[in-house]
């Protein structure tokens, strides 16, 4: 069996070649280690944003009419594409869950977040400080996408998940649509953010006053009127107290009694929904 995130040697795999791959096209080396994004959303919108990232492009036959014009352009770059059968196509992704398409990429570096450019395009952000699941992320990041919010933040909490394959395969695309951005020493940056974002932190803090979602909305379109920025923090530890105490005003969202609190993915999705409406 090949190395896990590689694809099978071609001398081992019962492959079909959807289309000639040129003989010169070089191997990824065993240093370059390619990140795999399975499932047809998901390998869609990486071509449609940023189709020279893609390295390599393995399907299955009935994926075959979904996945031409990717094909077209995988042998434009002279990149190597195959059509597998579903067992090799499954020791691809590393997964039996790959929806019939796997793409190989690069990672991606994510971007310092800058408090200057947030100033200037005033748009609501969602922070996250220690969301350790990477199910959670890409839950989160597809929400996301879906409500149209530009832009998530991950502090540099030691439990705080990354892009990983996990994450991107439960995103369906969403990493694609959303800039995903490091917020390293998430106290002070939030002391600077509040020149320009009214911030929240989400969290059952009976010691201080609590506001709910409907703090967020409200203030698109009217004159000395902050977006809101609203942190989450982790599943089981919630948020720093560092990072709270940075916060000018803690949110909660309102519910029945009956359990304590959301997951954080189910709770992001009610605040991406509010902060995107504005």
């Amino acid at each position: 069996m090949p190395p896990r995130g590689r694809p099978p040697h071609p001398s081992r795999a019962r492959t079909r070649t959807a289309a000639p791959v040129s003989p010169s096209v070089p191997e990824p080396t065993e240093s370059r280690k390619l990140f795999r994004v399975a499932g047809l959303a998901a390998v869609s919108a990486l071509f449609t944003h940023e189709p020279e990232r893609v390295e390599r492009l393995f399907f299955d036959e009935r994926l075959k009419p979904a996945v031409g014009a990717y094909c077209k352009a995988m042998a434009a770059a002279r990149k190597p594409y195959r059509m597998v059968e579903a067992d090799e196509l499954a020791k691809v992704a590393g997964t039996v869950l790959h929806g019939g398409v796997v793409a190989l990429m690069a990672p991606r570096t994510l971007s310092l977040f800058d408090t200057e450019t947030a100033r200037r395009t005033a748009e609501p952000l969602l922070i996250l400080d220690g969301v350790g699941n990477p199910h959670n992320l890409g839950a989160i990041l597809r929400t996301a996408a879906f409500f149209g919010l530009p832009r998530v933040l991950v502090s540099d909490h030691p439990g705080q998940a990354m892009p990983s394959e996990a994450a991107y395969r439960v995103a369906e695309g969403g990493f694609e649509w959303v800039t995903l951005e490091r917020a390293p020493t998430l106290p002070a940056l939030l002391k600077r953010l509040r020149a320009s974002h009214r911030v929240f932190g989400t969290a059952l803090d009976q010691s201080r006053p609590t506001v709910d979602a409907s703090a967020l909305t409200g203030w698109r379109g009217k004159a000395n009127t902050k977006p809101p920025a609203v942190v989450l923090g982790n599943e089981e530890d919630g948020i720093p107290p560092a990072t709270l105490a940075a916060c000018e005003a803690v949110l909660t969202i309102p519910g029945s009694g009956r359990v304590q609190s959301l997951n954080v993915a189910a709770t992001a999705a009610i605040l991406i929904h509010a902060l995107a409406a504005g």
